[in-house]
């Protein structure tokens, strides 16, 4: 929540708005090249992790990205 409150600050200072459309976790292992999206936020609800993934595997796409509904 603190990010997206900062992020959300910077964007209307330049006339811009967000909206946060859900939250997890992200478990970073640079030495394996794995990234696992996972979890939820309690105050956002879960972000649709398939779409993180997707992101995540164009700018990574030597990495194995997983996901997963579970964790938090």
């Amino acid at each position: 929540a603190d990010l997206f409150e900062r992020t959300a600050e910077e964007l209307a200072r330049h006339g811009l708005s967000c909206e946060c459309l859900g939250g997890g976790r992200v478990s970073h292992r640079p030495e394996e090249r794995k990234i696992h999206v996972y979890g939820y936020s309690v105050g956002f609800g879960r972000a649709d992790h398939a779409v993180t993934t997707e992101k995540l595997k164009a700018k990574y796409p030597d990495y194995e990205i997983t996901w997963a509904d579970e964790g938090y």
